[in-house]
């Protein structure tokens, strides 16, 4: 009797031990948006889901600098209740960290680096979700079935390198991505290069992409910008296009009002033979917050894609058709939420 309560004792206190040295955190965000939009002549009210999810992470601290960590997301539609996709395709990958070695990520890590570094870093009033999302950025290469490295940081440079294999099964192009990020004070800077599966709606064989981008705050008032450089081969009855793109950002706070606004450009598409007319674009968005909480806010926006003749980005940001010798719609959103994080 007295060697079995022993025993009870000695795993309790190993139980005691673990759950000191790591931990699992359920975290979420719920952002549901009504919406007057309008495409062409064609208006909608409706409900929108603004990339709601939840997930699970968790991290265990070994000694020596030594840590083990992973994250498990899923997205959900806010306005129905429905997965948005079935298990954790939103983000699932398991890491080692060391604090003089960097830290080594495998799996699914949701977007790539150069991404994250250009047009999330500068979309500060909604977080590039939901209708206001930039319309205009390519969103090349993937994420899944990644090698993803990340530096200490030296001098406040942190660099990021990730290796995708072969993204969509074997017809899909590896991802190569290698980015640095450089943190001063109230100077924020980025860039790097992605090269992936083309994502842009053209249909080309891969997509190259270089970015760069600048942030600056000042007190209450913050402005940031970034500028991209694409090129997307072989594309049908184009050949290898080009493309610029850049987008000004800024914010002023208020006590818990923040106002934004944000204005992005596409440049016309270059290929083989020349530009195709028509097909540059316009993005601007004007939004305000209120923060009722460190986790909860309401907000309104008002976000307008002006299209050249001959190209159509959409609202949400990821879609994008040559409409070619037509006459491609304008799209707008006016639209009210409320976002709550746990």
């Amino acid at each position: 009797m007295k060697r079995s309560l022993s025993l009870i004792a000695l795993a309790a206190l190993a139980c005691g031990t673990a759950s000191a040295q790591s931990s699992v955190t359920l975290y979420g965000r719920i952002n549901t948006t009504l919406e007057h939009q309008k495409v062409g002549d064609t208006t909608a009210n409706e409900m929108d889901n603004n990339s709601s999810r939840w997930g699970l992470k968790g991290t265990e601290d070994m000694g020596g600098g030594l840590k083990a960590s992973f994250l498990l997301e899923s997205g959900f539609d806010s306005s129905t209740g429905a997965a948005a996709k079935p298990g954790f395709q939103r983000e699932a990958w398991v890491a080692l960290e060391g604090a003089a070695a960097g830290k080594l990520r495998l799996g699914n890590v949701s977007t790539t680096a150069l991404y994250s570094a250009t047009a999330d870093y500068v979309s500060m009033h909604n977080h590039d979700t939901g209708s206001s999302s930039d319309a205009l950025y390519f969103y090349q290469g993937t994420s899944t079935d990644t090698v993803a490295y990340t530096s200490p940081t030296f001098g406040g440079l942190v660099v990021d390198a990730q290796f995708g294999l072969n993204d969509a099964g074997p017809t899909g192009k590896r991802t190569y991505v290698l980015v640095g990020n450089y943190d001063a004070g109230p100077l924020h800077l980025g860039g790097g290069y992605v090269n992936g599966t083309d994502n842009s709606g053209l249909g080309g064989t891969r997509g190259k992409q270089f970015g760069a981008r600048i942030l600056y705050e000042m007190g209450p008032a913050t402005v940031g910008a970034y500028w991209t450089n694409d090129k997307i081969e072989e594309v049908p009855g184009a050949g290898n296009v080009k493309r610029n793109a850049f987008r000004f950002s800024g914010m002023y706070t208020v006590g818990a009002s923040e106002f934004h606004g944000n204005f992005g450009y596409a440049g016309k598409l270059k290929g083989d033979g020349g530009s195709l007319d028509g097909t540059s674009a316009k993005q601007f968005t004007l939004g305000y917050n209120y923060n009722l909480s460190k986790r909860t806010k309401v907000y309104t926006f008002y976000t307008k894609i002006a299209n050249g003749e001959n190209i159509a980005y959409g609202l949400g940001g990821g879609s994008m058709a040559l409409v070619p010798g037509g006459n491609a719609p304008d799209a707008s959103s006016f639209a009210v939420g409320i976002r709550h994080n746990f």
